[in-house]
């Protein structure tokens, strides 16, 4: 359904740090940078980028928006979790772990990166 996700930064080195940290805890690779700046990773047939504004507005997160990234196990759950704040990321909500829903059994971890944009790890527990 969805081509790829695209989320602005004010601070492109810190907000790579902290992408090249969680992303890579999850298997993929650090992220590329293109010419004009911003910064492409792919991973699983999916493509995530990082990007400062191109209005030249300051970027700016979304009220009850949330951007969930695939984890293989609650293990790499766990551990994007503890890339992301070590590397300037925010934990927020409850601490990673089983939440029963709607959907069955789901393994998430939550956190605000360093531009404040809320993101998840999920992993769909058999």
């Amino acid at each position: 359904m969805f081509s790829h996700v695209m989320l602005g930064a004010n601070d492109m080195a810190a907000s790579r740090a902290f992408y090249d940290a969680t992303i890579t805890a999850l298997g993929g690779r650090p992220g590329r940078e293109d010419d004009k700046g911003r910064v492409f990773y792919m991973h699983n047939g999916g493509v995530f980028m990082l990007s400062k504004p191109i209005d030249g507005e300051p970027a700016c997160h979304a009220n009850g928006g949330t951007i969930g990234f695939a984890a293989d196990n609650p293990e790499a759950a766990d551990a994007w979790h503890e890339a992301g704040l070590a590397a300037g990321g925010t934990a927020i909500e409850d601490p990673p772990g089983i939440r029963e829903g709607a959907f069955g059994s789901l393994y998430l971890a939550y956190l605000r990166d360093p531009c404040g944009n809320k993101i998840c790890a999920m992993h769909r527990v058999a």
